[in-house]
């Protein structure tokens, strides 16, 4: 650490122990233009055996407590590497040197699972209704789904999901670190929109080193340092995964990347089914270029509004369409010149009236038939028109009339037998 950063931070230390209550607004709105001043802070984070960390740490719990939403934030952005820090430290097993670091994050915990007149917080949570729109849905896009939410939502029946009330803690164990940690972590969740470019990049970059700290992947990421392994707990991910889903639409496309593939790699390992259900969600939600996103102005993450206009599609099968439908069938031409599609038989229109023997109407047109039905057709009107069966010319028509009736009752055909 340079001694001008070092003087900075001093500087720091000193003038908010002289400043008065009134101008504490006016300190706050110009504390997070102080760009240098935020990166020296991070420096002595950093450095676990540094003479400035405990006071700084002191500070940072000050703005904390003080009531100023502004000086909250400020200690806020500082979280994700105080998380890392003390992580690092208890898995060094020298406790000792995170003294500070554990005060301050229990402190902030204290003072969060309570409210203004030191009630226990019960924080609650409804859980969307998908037969309500929203800006990332809309119930008739979904189809039978959206009825049987629709129902439910009309008899009250919405599922609420309630975190706390949180017990006091006074000190970090093996039990209860990660119960502390994920609840802090919800808490700068909270906060994201105000969260700067540093503290996304902060994020990112712990949540890479947690994941892989002792795994084989820690060489490929060259991550330098601490060497063993840090144990993590399925909640605690998914807190991860959310800053990190944060952080892609805002300008750290490629942290953010780095880090949830590092998630996804430890989740993995753990066979935690609740990081790798959000995570693999977040990675199939993607586009698949970088977002180009500015890291100034509005923070949030983009979604597509599907349009307002009628979902009806012009293409839609109505009652008026099948009538429709079913009046052209009606009105197209009978062209006797078409050839017979595959599986419909042409029956010739056929004449026994005529002693004669005469066949009429038969021509080539007889000719798209089977050769078995061809035949036996033929050699029934051979029969009926020979003189020599005139004598059994009542039995012969008969017989035609029942092949005839047998012929339509079998085949869809446009041709008739005329008797």
């Amino acid at each position: 650490m340079f001694t001008s950063e070092k003087g900075a931070v001093e500087e720091w230390l000193s003038e908010f122990k002289t400043l008065p209550e009134t101008s504490l607004s006016n300190y706050a709105t110009n504390l997070k233009d102080k760009s240098s001043l935020v990166s020296s802070l991070y420096k002595v984070i950093q450095e676990p055996q540094s003479e400035l960390l405990e006071p700084v740490c002191h500070q940072l719990f000050e703005f904390y407590r003080s009531g100023e939403e502004r000086l909250l934030r400020f200690t806020l952005q500082f979280l994700p590497e105080l998380i890392w820090c003390y992580l690092a430290v208890s898995a060094s097993r020298n406790v000792h040197s995170s003294g500070c670091i554990e005060a301050l994050l229990l402190g902030v915990y204290n003072l969060e699972i309570v409210d203004k007149q030191g009630h226990s917080k019960v924080l609650s949570f409804t859980i969307p209704s998908l037969s309500k729109p929203s800006v990332y849905h809309e119930p008739s896009s979904i189809g039978s789904m959206a009825l049987t939410e629709s129902a439910l939502s009309q008899h009250g029946l919405s599922k609420v999901v309630y975190s706390g009330p949180h017990p006091q803690r006074e000190m970090l164990t093996a039990q209860n670190r990660f119960e502390v940690l994920t609840f802090l972590l919800l808490c700068y969740n909270a906060a994201l929109t105000y969260m700067p470019s540093v503290s996304l990049q902060s994020l990112c970059q712990i949540c890479s080193r947690i994941c892989v700290c002792g795994y084989p992947r820690q060489h490929v990421r060259k991550y330098k340092g601490i060497s063993s392994r840090i144990p993590v707990s399925s909640g605690f991910m998914v807190q991860m995964l959310t800053g990190i889903y944060f952080a892609f639409y805002n300008g750290e496309w490629d942290l953010a990347q780095k880090a949830l593939d590092d998630i996804i790699y430890r989740a993995q390992l753990e066979l935690y089914p609740e990081p790798l259900l959000v995570a693999n969600a977040i990675k199939a939600s993607l586009p698949h270029g970088a977002m180009k996103s500015s890291k100034e102005g509005t923070r949030c993450i983009q979604v597509e509004i599907t349009p307002t206009s009628s979902r009806i599609s012009r293409n839609a099968v109505t009652s008026m369409s099948i009538r429709g439908h079913r009046w052209k069938r009606h009105e197209q031409p009978d062209n006797s010149n078409d050839t017979t599609e595959l599986g419909i038989l042409v029956i010739p229109e056929i004449s026994v009236t005529n002693v004669a023997g005469e066949r009429t109407g038969n021509g080539e047109k007889g000719r798209t038939l089977g050769e078995i039905d061809a035949q036996h057709i033929q050699g029934v009107q051979e029969t009926a028109t020979d003189p020599r069966t005139e004598s059994k010319g009542l039995p012969e028509i008969r017989r035609q009339k029942s092949v005839r009736k047998m012929m339509e009752d079998g085949i869809n055909s446009p041709g008739r037998v005329q008797f």
